[in-house]
């Protein structure tokens, strides 16, 4: 069946960096679009960034534009997340999400898949 697995949140000071990672498995990865989504607490569900099957295009929030770059490795059927210069804002629970069809959607009914979410907290 479908897995989406998030690792390498972590707690981090204001501008650290972190590396997210979705390890896909059930399906054929490279084929799908893929998604980064948020959630803070007490907030609702935030699209960060999406990517295109083959890695080549991406598209992100403004809230993260500039910081946050979105890659994936279809050979080993995982999708990244590198997070510089975090902000306290960033603090929030984040998922990966596989797309229904192609296109760098960023709505969450566009997403049939999630994982677990691995949270990301500010340290200071």
């Amino acid at each position: 069946q479908v897995q989406l697995v998030e690792s390498g949140g972590g707690l981090v000071q204001p501008g650290g960096s972190l590396r997210l990672s979705c390890a896909a498995s059930g399906f054929t990865f490279s084929s799908y679009y893929m998604s980064w989504v948020r959630q803070a607490p007490g907030k609702g569900p935030e699209w960060v960034s999406a990517i295109n099957t083959g890695g080549g295009s991406t598209r992100y929030a403004d809230s993260v534009k500039g910081r946050f770059t979105i890659s994936r490795d279809n050979a080993k059927n995982i999708m990244y997340l590198q997070m510089n210069n975090l902000k306290p804002e960033d603090t929030a629970l984040y998922y990966c999400g596989r797309a229904r069809e192609e296109g760098l959607r960023n709505a969450l009914i566009e997403y049939d898949y999630w994982g677990q979410g691995t949270q990301v907290a500010d340290s200071s």
